[in-house]
């Protein structure tokens, strides 16, 4: 078969391999859909963490075909992959924070993933899925538990007021979840078409600019959801977030980057910064989320893509207005 490979900085190509085969507590999948994220973009460019060769692909779902000794997770299961795989045993995973396990093993990141007809994982990181699900929604449980965790450290209680900076996936999944919690959301994305999606979604309002928020809601959000992984979005967060409130930072920025802040002003306004990290006990959260139709994504898929299309739309930036691309290894 053929698998998106990224072999090293710059280079991601398709690349035949042999179709992975479970060992003992694996299942084998073919994949129905995978999600192209951010963080593949900065894999491709170096400014994330990984071990190439390896096959990327970390949002994906698919049908289980094999599977290996130990298993009893049934053929045919439709199911969603949780591609973190924490060790259990370092101080990290002790302390019960398995996000920050130090010897993390991440599907489609440090071991191979679902950019590939056929992909294999730990049958204790597949999380069953309705068999009548749409083959492309599991695709995003990855997204949208990684979105839960952010959320569990906002708290958004009936009533508060949510800004969320980016009109991305995880902005839009968030949004859904802050609705979801009663709070009051107001969507700021430069984006005309992600602003009416947003409303489409529930936003109390949207907004171009940080001007603009100001303007609609001048004392600010009580809760402060930064999901564009950028370095005006993260600096402009505090002026929006009213004197008390609280900010978490879901957006992933280049390794290195560097934003500014003024300290005294969080300080003197005692504003919370967080900072949340992929999805520690959420994906069955998440995949129950998505199976019940409390957070919709279909709203969200901008374009499918078949296999051999993968590699160009990862090393080029999103088209305008793209929420997500899914590649599906079948279509072509």
């Amino acid at each position: 078969m053929q698998a998106l490979r990224l072999h090293a900085v710059h280079d991601l190509r398709l690349t035949d391999v042999a179709v992975p085969q479970p060992g003992p507590g694996e299942v084998q999948v073919r994949v129905e859909a995978a999600g192209i994220c951010g963080t593949d973009r900065h894999l491709f460019l170096g400014e994330f963490p990984c071990r190439p060769p390896v096959t990327l692909g970390h949002e994906f779902s698919g049908i289980v075909t094999a599977t290996g000794a130990g298993v009893t997770l049934p053929a045919g299961t439709r199911v969603t992959c949780d591609p973190n795989t924490p060790c259990l045993s370092c101080d990290q995973c002790l302390r019960g924070r398995v996000n920050l396990c130090q010897r993390n093993s991440v599907t489609g990141i440090t071991r191979d993933g679902g950019f590939a007809p056929y992909a294999v994982f730990p049958a204790h990181k597949a999380i069953a899925l309705p068999a009548d699900l749409h083959p492309h929604h599991g695709a995003f449980c990855e997204p949208l538990a990684c979105t839960i965790h952010g959320l569990d450290m906002a708290a958004p209680v009936p009533g508060e007021r949510v800004i969320i900076l980016g009109g991305g996936v995880i902005g839009l999944l968030a949004l859904q979840l802050a609705r979801n919690a009663g709070a009051e959301v107001l969507m700021l994305t430069r984006h005309a078409g992600k602003r009416d999606i947003a409303m489409a979604l529930g936003a109390s309002v949207t907004a171009a600019t940080p001007q603009e928020a100001l303007n609609l809601w001048p004392k600010g959000a009580d809760v402060l959801l930064e999901c564009a992984g950028a370095v005006e979005t993260v600096e402009a967060a505090p002026s929006l977030t009213r004197s008390g409130g609280r900010i978490v930072v879901l957006g992933v920025l280049p390794k290195g980057q560097r934003v500014r802040i003024e300290p005294f002003d969080l300080l003197f306004r005692e504003i919370q910064v967080l900072h949340s990290f992929i999805n520690p006990f959420t994906q069955g959260r998440a995949a129950a989320m998505i199976a019940g139709g409390s957070v919709q994504v279909t709203p969200l898929i901008s374009r499918t893509i078949p296999l051999d299309a993968a590699a160009d739309a990862i090393a080029n930036p999103p088209r305008a207005g793209e929420v997500r691309v899914l590649v599906i290894p079948d279509q072509g």
